[in-house]
Parts: C-alpha cells; structure tokens; sequence
C-alpha cells in the first residue's frame, strides 16, 4: 500500500524521505524475490516409505564423520611415502571399497551431514538457522532406524535428534565453549567422542535395558568428528597439527571398530562408514566450491560390503589415483547424498522421504536379487516425491494451462513400473537396474520441472518491475532534478482514466492468483508492475517532451553518451567478476586529470591523484586467498596510520582554522591511542594463538571495547570537513586492524587518501566547468544549516560523479578479496574476538570487515555532493539507476544449474547489487544529527 501511495503521487511534489522509503520496499521485494523464484524448498511431503523387501546384510551401521577432512589429506602418503592413515590404508587395501564422495555448495557441516544422513541437498533457507535448526522439516535415516546413539557437535547433533519422529534418536554433546580455534590441541574433541563411546559400551554390560537395546536391529551408531575441521581452521590443512589430528582420528576409529566387533562377538553384521562433510582450502576456509572443498573421502567396510577390486586401469579427469598410489584399486565416486540410500539399503530401514540419492550399488555385495530389489525401492522413493509435486502444482494452475511432463505421464509411470518389476520376476536383474536407472533420472528431471514451473512467470513480472521502477526513478530525475524539460500541465481526466485502467489490471491479476490458490509472495511479485508502470505512464507528457529535446541535439553526441554509459556499467559488472577489471579502471581513472585538462589548473593535486589510483590498481591484483597471515603488515599499517596522524594533526595546527577547544584535540589523541593499542593487540593475540596459549582475555576486551567506543569517539570530533574524514578515518582503522591479518590492513589507508583527493578534485572540476566558485573546503562545517538555495541543478558531469561512487564502492567491496565467495575470508580475521567457533558473530564481524571501506567511500560522496553544491537526493537518484541496471543484468544471470561455485557467486552478485543501493538508501534518509557525514 506504501509503494501505491507513493508512485500515485506527481513526480516532482513526492518527499524524498516518502520517495527512498518506497525504493526500500521496491528493492526488498526485489532481493527476496531470487529465493521464491530460484532457490525456493525443494521439499514435499505426503510420500509412503519404501523399503526392500529382502532381509538386509546388516543389523546395525556405524557413521564415521571426520569433520573437515579432505580427500587427498587422508588418501595421500606422506613424505616418507607412508599413509597418514594407517588402519584405513589397510581397509581400503584390503577389506573394503574406497572413492570420493563430490559434496555440493554450501560445504558447511550443516548441509553435508543432511545430505550425508537425509539424502538431500538443502535449500538456503537453512542459512537463516546458522545451519543448526530445521527450517524445513525432512526425513534421515536416522529417524528410520530402530534406535540411534550419537556422539559430538552441539552445532550438529541436535537438528537429527529434532527432526526424528518418536524418542529414539540420542545424543551425548560435548559444550560449545570447547570449539575453540585459539585451544592448545583441538583434537580432544576427537578424544571426548571415542572415550564416550567406549565408556557406552562399557556401561552398557551393566545396563539389560540399553544392552537390549544395542543388539536389536535396524541400529545407528553416529560419530562425528569435528577436531580435524577446528585444526585446520586454526593452524590450516598442510599443518603438522591438521595431519596429527588425522592419525589420531585413524587410530580411534581403529579402536572403536574392534571395540564394536567384540562386544557383539564378530558376527560380521556390522557395517562400517567414514566419509567427511566438507573439505577444506589450503588457507583454512570452506563454504565454496573448490576442489579442495567438495572432494571428500568414503571408505565403506563390513557387513554387505564388496571387497576391493583390482583393476588394470581406470579413468578419472583427476590425477589424484597415481599420487595416492591407488591406481590398481578401483574408485567408487558417489554424489554425497548418495550415501544416505546406501545406509538404507545396509540396515534394512526405508530410504529417507526426500532423499535423492541414488543407491551406490558397486559398493554392496550382496546377491543380484537384493540389488535389483533395493534399486526398485530407491526409483519408487523417488517417484513419489515426483507424483506428489507433480499434484501440488496441478491443483494451483488452471487445468487448460497445466502442461504436464510428458516423459513421465501416468501411462509412462505404470509401464516403467511393470517393466521393472517383469525384469526382476525373469531374473533379468541388471535390465532391471539398467531401468530403475532411466527411471530414477526421469522422476529428477520431473521434481526439477514442477519445482521451476513458475520460473519464467514470475521472472518476468519482476524484469517488468525492475524496468519500471528505473524508468521511473530515471523521470524523476528529469523532472525535479534538471532543466531538460519544461512544466507540462497535468491533465487530471487521463490519470483518472489511467487509474481505473492499471486499477482493473491489478484486480484481473490478483483474481487470477486467488483461483490458482497461489502464495501471498506471488501477489507481491506479480502486482508490483502496476503501479510501478501507472506512475510511469502517467508521465507521458514528459517523456514526449524530453524525446523532442533528445532529438534535437546532435545524433552522435547523444548516441556517443548512450554508448559511454552502456560501457561503463557492463565494465561495473564485468569487475564482479573479474577483479582485474578494477585495475583497469583505477588506471583509466588515473589519467582522468589529463583527459579534462585538470593537470594544468591543478597540478600538484592531479600527479598526486594519478599517484594514487595507480597505487590502489595494485590491491585488485594481490591474491584473494590463499595468502598466509602477515603480522608485520598489520603493524605496518597501524604505525602508517599514527604517522600520518601526527602530520596532519601538525598541519591542521598551523592551518588558520586553530583548534581551540582541548576537547577537540583530546578526542584525536584518543583516536590515535586506540589505533596503537589495536596494532599491539593484533601483534598479541597471534603470538599468543601462535604458541598454543590461546586468545588472551584482556585483548579480546580490549577488542570489544574498540569496537564499541570508536563510533563514540566519532560523534565527539570536530565537524569540519577534513577533521571530521579525518577522524572517521581513525576511527575505522582501529577496528579495522583488529580484523586484519594481512595486506587488506593497508587498503583503507591507499582508499581515503585517493578519497580525500577525490574531494578536492571534485572542487577542481567544478571550477573548470565554470558551475560556480570554488568554496573553502578547510572551513566547510557539517553543523551549519545548509542553504537549499544554493543547490543547483543537474548537470551531464554530475552522471560522471555518481560513476565515479559506484566504481569506489565496488572497488571497495572487492579490492582485497571476493565477498560474495564465503571461503574468500580468513577465520583468523576474528581472533582478536573470539576463536570459539559462533556462525553468527564470526559472520557480522566479518561483514563489518566489508563495510568499513564502503562507509569510507559513502563519506567521501557524501562529502563531494554538499561541496558541490547538490542535494544529495539528486545524485542518490542517479547512483539508484546505475545499481538498478546492474542489478537487473544480474537477476538474468542468477541461475540454479551448472557449477555450484557460479551458482552461489551469481546468486550473492545478485544481492550485494540490492544490498548497496538499500545500504545507500539508509545513508541518505539519516538526520544531520552532530555532524555525522551520512547526510546534509
């Protein structure tokens, strides 16, 4: 109703604050809108379980999870060409089945123990819940099992537990303090869990009711592993701790495998499974798709399990099976939530509700009739959940536009059926396998088609908002902002008959979502273009007028500014993904003074710009990860930042405009000791992490309370212009610091400075192009009232301007590393606050990493617009088209297939376009409250 109001109202006499409020809900239903149109829950409910009907190879199922290990850190031998992992050497050599299991983006614990246990991959609503909760509720195989005992995480334990039906799923959690990445030896939660489980056993003599328990059927024995993951975080996968870890987790596994044979008298009904949720990058990371990240290991032994087969040759695109020596073993390579049907198959339990994995049959052995039977039971599984969607989504369209998917009809349905099971009655076991195959594959492709049924319609009613909001905030521009055109005179009978028109437009709509029985989210979706385009169209008077001016002037200027302009923002977006593009465009920049013939007006000032947009060119091109912690760096940017704050506190002392309150002076002292006092800290806490002493109590207070007084100390400088950039500077580097841990630590200090010339220079140009006389920058004050009569009109260089930020701001976002990849951060970025493991906390302070130079930049531009004698609502509304059009080039980009990598970085390209503008949008709307540069 907010954004009907809103876009009802002239375009000229609309509030700003009214105006940006609106742009916020328009841009919010935007940024939701990808995760109903693309990444909405896969999951249905309503299927009957499927079981095989033969007795199963074995009564109860032991799950190793090494949480964080990666496949060639336990596959691979170690320089003295022995296995890191002894006892699962021999395993896979000779008692067992060996491969990779491929994991899929997010490589977070959460998703890669629901695919592992429930069989299928989790839609990104779960990010909400910190991947601990259930945000959807799904099936496991520990729910189907008789009784599950478990044994590890906090984070990871309880969702499996909630989710089950019934009290037969348990679970023995060590506390969440012990995740700590700063502790002297992380592999004592490996420790806890074995010494648990033996001392279960143990208790279990004296217990008949549990002991009873233990030996029926149908049972899960879970052991999840998190040591190798939190060492790795802490001291990286090629650490001396990150492999000793693995030989202890070998050496218990070891243990606990005879432990579990004895008590039940070796009666070869157990089967046993080690595999990994995740993988890790070299610099301690995980979260994307890299290889190092989605490659786990599965070795599978026991009860029902084939042997390892010898082989003359074998091909894999990898070359991993010669450098771990393995290529005479056959590898069995699964999709990870392949693992949860093998399970069900194991132990005799009905295969997962949702799951979508197909059953591994290579792995069983066991006869042709057990596999073909338990092939059947895995494509009826899947069947169900296809037959189910395929319902839901014919009962929410109108018949005569249902278009079913044919390869699967009802006909086709039975005839696979019969099919497979007339295989199976004339022993044609692997025609039966062969089809059950087909099938499988058919039902995926169907779920996959009723699940984006509506894709392409409720695509393109978001492009229709997305086009008619830009053109709408394109005309407010024109006409409240410009002299391009003249008053038209509003003619009220046409808005009147345009309002009944879009008024029945949105009735038919909602009527035809209302019969369909659709979401409430798809009214949003699909009602938004209508008044969005009424207020558009309602301005044809003026779109007239401003196509007579265009086509007055002269075609190829006008067709030379549209090409310009088309360039610069696909070279915007080409920079996402491409960061090198950044450099090119600093280098571009760098030459601006000479282009517009600013090097002779302003000489000093232009080499100094030139000097500077070169020297923050270079930080693009410095490796986005991988990179080990540079202390030194660190403290080289803090004493840097305190050279630089002696100087300019000398010359602003000697300046005309004097300090002359002590308080003033006090506050940058105050500043400056808190930017010491972060560099030692930074120094500190790695030392300390360093020699095993973990995170020191006074630094992490230390830390918090940076973190806490800098924006106080902010609001208590001076209001000058340069003081208070000054001051803003300090301020932010002193938190800064405490998050670096490398060269990102210098990144601040080469952006202000170029920000600071960007200032200065603005004030050159605009003296150059004759728009006024330059004011005394060294005396501007944020305190005095603004006269709005001073503000002037848009002109052509003022696009240039809002250019210009958004350029900063992606340099910003990008300059020292990918944000929209989560393996793109270091974990020990947060160490001076906490190293107990907190998704959360680590998260916002790594966001508030990322924001520190966006507010850097939003300061400066801030800065520019009022200097320049312009509102800054009117520059805010070209920077508003610039974002819109790269948002919408990245909506057509976002898609739900290919690489899991490109997937989530289109999705996330996607999101920070939105986000920067809503994160804009708030900038502007904040009160000149205390000086404070958000506004004017």
């Amino acid at each position: 109703m907010v954004v009907v109001f809103c876009l009802c109202q002239p375009a000229a006499a609309m509030d700003i604050p009214v105006f940006i409020l609106a742009g916020l809900l328009v841009h919010c239903v935007f940024l939701v809108s990808i995760f109903d149109i693309y990444f909405s829950s896969p999951l249905v409910h309503g299927m009957s379980p499927q079981q095989t009907p033969l007795p199963p190879p074995a009564k109860r199922l032991v799950l190793f999870v090494a949480d964080g290990l990666r496949a060639d850190s336990l596959y691979e031998l170690d320089g003295s060409g022995t296995p890191r992992a002894p006892y699962l050497r021999g395993i896979l050599e000779n008692n067992g089945s060996w491969g990779i299991s491929h994991t899929r983006v997010p490589t977070e614990s959460r998703p890669g123990h629901v695919a592992l246990i429930a069989g299928f991959y989790e839609d990104v609503s779960a990010v909400a819940k910190g991947w601990k909760e259930n945000p959807v509720e799904f099936d496991s195989v520990f729910n189907e099992s008789k009784y599950t005992w478990s044994w590890g995480s906090p984070d990871i334990l309880p969702m499996f537990a909630k989710g089950a039906t019934g009290d037969h799923v348990y679970t023995f959690c060590y506390a969440a303090e012990s995740e700590d990445f700063g502790a002297e030896d992380a592999a004592k939660l490996d420790t806890w869990v074995f010494d648990h489980v033996k001392s279960f056993f143990n208790s279990s003599r004296s217990n008949q009711t549990l002991f009873s328990a233990l030996n029926e059927e149908k049972v899960v024995l879970f052991l999840h592993l998190l040591g190798i993951d939190t060492n790795g975080h802490a001291h990286r996968p090629n650490s001396r701790e990150y492999h000793e870890n693995i030989k202890q987790v070998d050496e218990g596994v070891k243990e606990i495998a005879s432990l579990i044979d004895n008590f039940y008298g070796n009666d070869g009904k157990t089967a046993f499974i080690l595999t990994s949720d995740h993988g890790m990058t070299d610099w301690g990371s995980h979260g994307a798709g890299h290889p190092s990240e989605t490659l786990t290991p599965l070795i599978v032994w026991g009860a029902g399990i084939n042997y390892p087969q010898k082989v003359t040759s074998q091909f894999f695109e990898d070359n991993f099976l010669k450098e771990w020596r393995l290529e005479n073993l056959k590898r069995i390579d699964v999709n990870q939530a392949d693992i949860a049907p093998l399970m069900a198959s194991l132990i005799g339990v009905p295969f997962p509700l949702n799951s979508v994995g197909t059953l591994p049959l290579e792995y069983l052995n066991s006869s042709a009739l057990f596999k073909a039977e338990s092939m059947f039971t895995n494509a009826v599984q899947i069947l169900e959940q296809f037959k189910v969607k395929m319902s839901q989504k014919k009962e929410t369209t109108l018949s005569f536009l249902f278009t079913p998917f044919k390869p699967l009809s009802a006909s086709e349905q039975i005839n696979f059926l019969k099919k497979i099971r007339l295989y199976i009655q004339q022993q044609k076991y692997d025609e039966a396998v062969s089809l059950c195959k087909t099938l499988i594959n058919l039902a995926l492709e169907g779920l996959s088609y009723y699940h984006t049924y509506d894709r392409l319609f409720l695509g393109l009613s978001i492009a229709m908002g997305f086009v008619g909001w830009t053109t709408y905030v394109i005309l407010v521009i024109i006409k409240a902002h410009t002299n391009l055109i003249k008053a038209v005179p509003s003619n009220k009978k046409k808005s009147t008959v345009l309002l009944y028109v879009f008024a029945a437009a949105g009735m038919i709509i909602a009527f035809f979502l209302l019969i369909q029985t659709c979401p409430w989210t798809y009214y949003v979706y699909c009602l938004l273009p209508v008044p969005v385009w009424y207020a558009v169209v309602k301005e044809i008077p003026v779109i007239q007028d401003l196509a007579t001016n265009v086509l007055s002037l002269h075609i190829g200027q006008s067709i030379g500014f549209l090409l310009v302009c088309i360039l610069g923002i696909e070279i915007l977006v080409f920079s996402f993904f491409y960061r090198s593009a950044l450099t090119v465009g600093l280098l571009v920049f760098a030459g601006w003074p000479v282009i517009t013939q600013l090097w002779g007006q302003a000489k000093t000032k232009a080499m100094i710009w030139t000097l500077l947009c070169v020297l923050l060119a270079i930080f693009p091109l410095m490796p986005v990860v991988g990179r080990e912690p540079n202390i030194p760096l660190v403290i080289a940017a803090g004493l840097l930042t305190l050279l630089i704050s002696f100087f300019s506190l000398a010359s602003l002392c000697k300046s005309e405009n004097k300090y002359r309150d002590d308080e003033d002076l006090k506050v940058y002292f105050y500043q400056m000791f808190s930017v010491a006092l972060s560099t030692y800290v930074v120094s500190s806490t790695h030392n300390s992490l360093k020699i095993k002493q973990g995170l020191p109590v006074m630094n992490q207070v230390i830390s918090w309370m940076t973190l806490v007084s800098s924006p106080v100390l902010l609001l208590l400088s001076p209001t000058f212009l340069f003081e208070r950039l000054f001051s803003i500077l300090l301020s932010l580097m002193s938190t800064y610091l405490l998050l670096s841990t490398g060269y990102e630590a210098l990144f601040p200090l080469a952006l202000f400075g170029l920000m600071f010339l960007w200032i200065n220079m603005e004030q050159e140009a605009l003296q150059h192009y004759g728009l006024s006389l330059k004011p005394k920058l060294a005396v501007f004050n944020f305190t005095c009232a603004v006269d709005i009569t001073q503000f002037r009109q848009l002109h052509l260089d003022d696009v240039r301007r809002s250019f210009f930020f958004v350029f900063f701001i992606v340099t910003a976002f990008f300059g020292t590393g990918n944000i929209a990849s989560i393996n793109s951060f270091d974990p020990a970025s947060v160490y001076c606050f906490l190293t107990v493991f907190s998704p959360f906390m680590m998260g916002g302070l790594l966001l508030l990493k990322v924001a520190i130079p966006f507010v850097l930049v939003s300061c400066a531009f801030e800065a520019v617009q009022v200097t320049t004698q312009l509102s800054s609502k009117s520059l805010f509304l070209i920077v508003l088209v610039i974002s819109d059009i790269m948002a919408l080039h990245f909506f057509f980009l976002v898609k739900d297939y290919g690489s899991w990598l490109d997937i989530g970085t289109r999705a996330d390209f996607y999101c920070m376009s939105n986000d920067t503008t809503v994160l804009q949008s708030l900038l502007v709307t904040l009160p000149c409250t205390n000086g404070m540069l958000a506004a004017d």
